[in-house]
């Protein structure tokens, strides 16, 4: 089979990688991206071959032009590839798919709520969903549901170990105690009207988090030159090993905070999506390994934030809790690939009433 991975953001490529090196076995794969440094720096890095389709708008007009430019493009290299399957996150891999009668699989785990455009212009046109069970109230006829969460596919512990090697490269010990805040650019097209923490609640992280240890910004927009100390100084691949042995994530971004999660390192999110994302919701309500505030909510989450550092973090606790997730969910990347393997015939069986997920654990 011939199948092209498309890549639109840079989290993309740590969905994608695992099932890129697994269907690479016995498919011939082509991969495609968007001009973003991030992308092609990781691609490299993991040295996966790539055509890239050149760089996003950033206005609102300039993305939709360029959407419409992107789906021109696939279409053309879906053609002359002579391509069979093509999956990803974006609308332009649906929409190329679609003009040459390709098949198309979206992976997708937003909630249609908050997604209004992919609602309406990028769902109806897939010929198949792949969602974490988390949305299975949406009940869309295309889609698959699976136990398990996108970041499962590469910070599974099957696929992740962390390397305490990384600390030491940067003069960090095991013990130091240091804390991650994660800003958003909220550039995307589920962005529009959307936020998350102003510049003074930021400067009340860092002087909070300050008392108890190092504190690291990353972030996707610039960063504010009073933070310029704080930037974290690792590679974009290290990004997840320095995570893991973190004290606790700061963000306001959704990704992250369920990398966070999964890998049970206490997580706190201040944004505008705050309760409307099926899948933080249940890390947080079901799990306890995330907590989610809205940005009016913001002295809430401060508390929040002061009594779990007053009482000293307990690893064990959180891993405790990461281990009761993951005794529900999957290896995600292996359930992907042998739903790839065996597609279309895979989705009659996944749906089957007696169909096991434990068999992906």
């Amino acid at each position: 089979m011939r199948i092209l991975i498309d890549i639109g953001h840079p989290a993309h490529v740590h969905y994608f990688r695992n099932l890129y090196f697994e269907l690479a076995k016995s498919h011939h794969v082509t991969v495609t991206c968007k001009s973003v440094p991030i992308i092609l720096k990781l691609l490299a890095h993991y040295r996966i071959p790539y055509i890239n389709l050149g760089e996003k708008g950033s206005t609102i007009s300039g993305k939709i032009r360029k959407q419409i430019c992107f789906s021109i493009q696939l279409r053309r290299i879906l053609k002359e590839k002579q391509i069979d399957l093509a999956i990803g996150v974006s609308a332009s891999v649906v929409h190329a798919a679609k003009l040459i009668k390709a098949k198309s699989i979206l992976f997708d785990d937003d909630d249609q709520a908050v997604q209004p455009f992919t609602a309406k212009f990028v769902s109806p046109f897939a010929d198949t969903i792949v969602s974490p069970d988390a949305l299975q109230y949406e009940k869309l006829r295309k889609a698959i549901y699976y136990p398990g969460y996108h970041e499962l596919s590469y910070l599974h512990p099957k696929r992740f170990t962390p390397n305490p090697v990384i600390l030491s490269i940067y003069g960090i010990s095991r013990d130091d105690k240091y804390f991650i805040l994660r800003f958003n650019a909220f550039k995307a097209h589920h962005d529009i009207r959307e936020g998350g923490m102003d510049i003074s609640q930021k400067r009340k992280l860092i002087k909070l988090l300050s008392q108890y240890g190092k504190v690291y910004i990353t972030t996707e927009a610039k960063l504010e030159p009073e933070f310029e100390t704080y930037k974290l100084p690792i590679a974009h691949w290290e990004m997840h090993d320095f995570l893991a042995y973190s004290q606790v994530l700061i963000s306001d971004s959704q990704t992250m905070s369920s990398e966070a999660a999964v890998l049970g390192v206490p997580s706190f999110r201040c944004n505008s999506f705050a309760g409307r994302i099926s899948y933080l919701e249940e890390e947080e309500k079901k799990y306890g390994l995330t907590h989610g505030f809205l940005p009016h909510q913001f002295p809430w989450m401060i508390k929040t934030i002061e009594k779990v550092l007053d009482k000293s973090i307990d690893k064990k606790d959180w891993l405790a809790r990461r281990d009761a997730m993951l005794f529900d969910k999957i290896d995600v990347t292996n359930f992907w690939a042998w739903f790839i393997n065996n597609y279309p015939e895979s989705v009659k069986l996944s749906k089957a009433k007696d169909f096991n997920f434990d068999i992906f654990k």
